[in-house]
């Protein structure tokens, strides 16, 4: 049981770094997303809000402010991929 908790903590400082690297180079930003996104499935951890908004669901494009678009639309944040040009929403708690 521990053994789990250690792995999840683990991948959850892997997954930080990764997603720390990928903001500071931007080249290879789309297969850190990719690697912290099969460590997270490997594991079965719940990727972290903050970490899940950073990259296009359906393309696994990690998001900087040339290839994103944000709106706010009455209760929700819209995020639209420039690159596969989808669309996401997320809902503001009030």
């Amino acid at each position: 049981m521990k053994d789990k908790r250690k792995l999840k903590k683990l991948a959850l400082e892997k997954i930080k770094v990764l997603f720390k690297e990928a903001k500071k180079t931007p080249k290879m930003a789309d297969r850190y997303v990719k690697l912290a996104r099969e460590l997270a499935m490997k594991v079965n951890l719940t990727m972290p809000r903050e970490y899940k908004r950073r990259f296009c669901k359906h393309c696994y494009v990690y998001f900087d402010s040339k290839n994103r678009r944000v709106r706010v639309h009455k209760s929700m944040v819209i995020y639209s991929c420039l690159n596969c040009k989808k669309h996401m929403r997320f809902r503001i708690k009030k």
